[in-house]
């Protein structure tokens, strides 16, 4: 039987939809073909540059020689550069990972949220979030209501509350097109207000718990044994936490 786990806060942004029954359909649909894949060297490699200051060239060196799929490499490569662009000049006082945290969406459904890291320079604390979909990226209302869920999980942490929290979409602006960094700041994202935020969540919710019953009525389809660009990862890539 194919297994629904969990969304992060990111995924349960990213499917949203209006009605219960389409969250349903891409739930069952994910569940039963999941990604084959993951971004987790990008993660490292962020880590390496930031924390260890790693050359460039030996982080991208390890990832032609480490992953062994060509599609799946070259994904990564096309990222790889944005994030080193991105970081450039960037000298942390300190890097620090940070506790995985649950949101309460429903009774019985507990949405995790664990960010990659935070740094600090100078008295500033700054949270980037990766966002590593080469299509369909957070936007409008969805961007809105992944926003809002992480001010929340924010304001519950004093030591993260004040951060600087930062989108950084590694997408494709067209088809066909490269990859591109388009970093958005959170505080210029429009919060979603508590009356649409509740009713958004309940439809979410009532989505995932018809996806798990219709999951455990039905046999598991075969699962893709091709990579898909929504790879899984416990910070972001794929439906998953």
């Amino acid at each position: 039987m194919a297994k629904l786990r969990v969304p992060s806060l990111q995924h349960l942004a990213r499917n949203w939809h209006d009605e219960p029954v389409r969250i349903r359909k891409v739930l069952v649909r994910l569940a039963q073909n999941p990604p084959r894949f993951n971004y987790n060297p990008l993660f490292s490699a962020a880590r390496d540059l930031l924390v260890l200051q790693v050359p460039y060239e030996q982080i991208e060196e390890g990832i032609r020689r480490g992953v062994k799929r060509p599609t799946v490499r070259e994904n990564l490569l096309q990222v790889l550069p944005l994030i080193r662009d991105y970081f450039t000049g960037v000298s942390p006082d300190f890097v620090q990972s940070v506790e995985r945290r649950y949101y309460p969406v429903a009774r019985g459904l507990m949405v995790p949220f664990e960010p990659p890291l935070v740094y600090g320079i100078g008295g500033m604390l700054y949270f980037p979030w990766f966002s590593f979909w080469r299509k369909n990226p957070l936007a409008v209302e969805r961007l809105s209501l992944f926003v809002t869920l992480v001010d929340e999980v924010l304001l519950q942490d004093p030591d993260l509350e004040t951060a600087r929290f930062q989108i950084l979409d590694f997408s494709v602006p067209e088809p066909g097109a490269k990859r591109v960094l388009n970093v958005t700041d959170a505080s210029e994202v429009p919060r979603v207000d508590d009356p649409r935020k509740r009713e958004m969540l309940q439809i979410f919710a009532e989505g995932y718990f018809a996806a798990l019953t219709e999951l455990a009525a039905g046999p598991a389809t075969s699962e893709s044994e091709e990579a898909t660009e929504d790879s899984h990862d416990s910070r972001q890539p794929d439906l998953y936490d």
